[in-house]
């Protein structure tokens, strides 16, 4: 089954360790979060550095896309979010108002809202298109650090060291909390809205119906290693994607929770693969492994 998704290549990024990896909307670039300080634009495909951004204080952690491709927003251990202009690479908005450093941050769908999840146990909302330097809205009901945030059209999926992840429905003002019994460090939606997918610090991956809390299937065999793994599907909602302590990017069949792959570098490596990116149309993968990114298909190839 290995044999399904090809190593296609993997890039150095020079930037430190590479503390983030996401795909552009439309997945024709991606973004690198640095240790350094930096966040870098790349055509993977091409292995093309297309773009530098230096003006966090600290490591950046986290970085997302706009709808567009048009901007930019990133988050650091410097406790500010930092919106960019892509083309000039110049920050457009930097906003401050977190107490801790910041893991994890995300544009709404029509990219007119930043929302960033913090270690000072708090997720707040910033309206992007508005001059104000105060959060829109703060949502302090978590215990712990948040580890991971993610969008829908109408929700906010919040997942914490506290053991719960929480679902805040925009639309009707309604707070819903699982606990899952451990530090969360991920937690994702399928791409049909129906479950959601939460990485946990016991070294289990819990797949989770969304309205009912019921528990569907359970991943294991890759080592957490006290570190923050992310875990997504691929794009289809057939697999599920986990980065690992032991350096490889384990892959397992949704509907059997069989291992299926276990991808790595040909090159040895004593880095763990932590963050993990799912291209939006195609069986596409990134995943970090200490200063690079390794890219990883079972399709062809977006022409780059």
């Amino acid at each position: 089954m290995e044999a399904e998704y090809k190593f296609i290549n993997e890039i150095d990024c020079k930037q430190g360790a590479v503390r983030a990896v996401r795909f552009s909307v439309d997945g024709a670039y991606c973004i690198t979060c640095g240790s350094d300080r930096k966040l870098k634009l790349w055509n993977p495909y091409r292995e093309a550095l297309l773009k530098t951004y230096g003006g966090h204080g600290d490591e950046v952690m986290d970085a997302c896309s706009s709808c567009d491709s048009s901007q930019i927003v990133s988050c650091g251990l410097d406790k500010s979010v930092i919106v960019w202009d892509v083309a000039t690479g110049m920050p457009v908005r930097r906003l401050r108002g977190h107490a801790g450093p910041i893991n994890t941050v995300k544009f709404n769908e029509e990219s007119t809202m930043a929302i960033s999840g913090s270690r000072d146990n708090s997720v707040m909302c910033w309206d992007i298109r508005s001059r104000a330097q105060d959060p829109v809205q703060t949502l302090s009901d978590a215990k712990d650090a948040i580890s991971s945030i993610r969008i829908s059209d109408h929700e906010i999926l919040s997942a914490s060291f506290d053991g719960k992840i929480r679902r805040y429905d925009i639309r009707v003002g309604q707070l819903s909390t699982d606990n899952m019994g451990d530090a969360v460090t991920c937690a994702s939606f399928t791409r049909d809205g129906q479950c959601v997918l939460v990485s946990c610090a016991d070294e289990s991956i819990k797949l989770i119906d969304k309205d009912t809390g019921e528990l569907l299937g359970e991943f294991t065999g890759h080592k957490a290693e006290n570190l923050c793994l992310e875990s997504s599907v691929d794009c289809q909602d057939n697999r599920v994607l986990s980065g690992s302590g032991d350096g490889k990017l384990w892959i397992w069949e949704l509907a059997s929770q069989k291992n299926i792959a276990k991808l790595s570098s040909p090159k040895p490596s004593k880095h763990s693969v932590v963050s993990v990116a799912v291209h939006p149309q195609v069986n596409c993968f990134l995943a970090s492994n200490g200063p690079k990114i390794l890219i990883f298909s079972s399709d062809p190839l977006p022409s780059g």
